[in-house]
């Protein structure tokens, strides 16, 4: 009976430590997604998602995926008579990426640095149908069909959070290779939930 009280009370301590891991093993977020395609000097915005589940203490494996919608030109000219005209037109290009790798964090406080290395698959399209949910899944169907090109992202960034919810900023390079390696700033910012 001792040896177990004394388990008891060297154990009690543990608890708290051992539920505050299990409640941030998993991670669930979505973001706001920028990629500066430097091959043809075009900004794609869209919208991702994130998860990620925690396989060390300051290690996680995560899987995300980011659609870009279509970025639009404007063009200009003067004419020798002194007037203008501005032309606004679509590329009909979208990128659609998602990566997976480890993401180790720097610090376990509220607010913390990481650096990440991830593999994956970046994927142009060109299509004059309107952005919308039907050319998302459209793409995601087609992918098997599609010319994918790999990518390696190293990057890095910080993360803050409240509790259970906080905000995450990640910045990398996102390499493509197709015919040499490729160069690409990636840039990812959106809320989080932990688990």
């Amino acid at each position: 009976m001792k040896r177990f009280v004394l388990l008891a009370v060297f154990c009690l301590p543990m608890i708290p430590c051992a539920i505050a891991q299990e409640s941030n093993a998993v991670q669930v977020g979505a973001f706001a997604d920028y990629l500066r395609v430097n091959s043809t000097g075009t900004n794609m915005f869209g919208l991702g998602g994130r998860v990620g589940a925690t396989v060390l203490p300051y290690v996680q494996l995560e899987a995300s995926m980011a659609y870009d919608f279509q970025q639009g030109y404007v063009e200009g000219f003067n004419s020798t008579t002194g007037t203008s005209s501005v032309t606004f037109s679509g590329s009909h290009v979208r990128t659609l990426h998602g990566l997976f790798g480890p993401r180790v964090n720097l610090g376990h406080s509220r607010f913390h640095p990481f650096v990440e290395v991830k593999g994956g698959f970046l994927n142009f399209m060109f299509s004059s149908v309107p952005p919308g949910y039907s050319s998302v899944t459209g793409q995601i169907a087609n992918l098997r069909a599609s010319n994918l090109n790999a990518v390696l992202m190293p990057g890095g960034g910080l993360e803050a959070h409240v509790g259970p919810i906080g905000l995450r900023l990640d910045v990398g390079d996102e390499i493509y290779f197709n015919n040499g390696a490729h160069h690409n700033l990636a840039v990812q910012f959106g809320p989080f939930i932990r688990f």
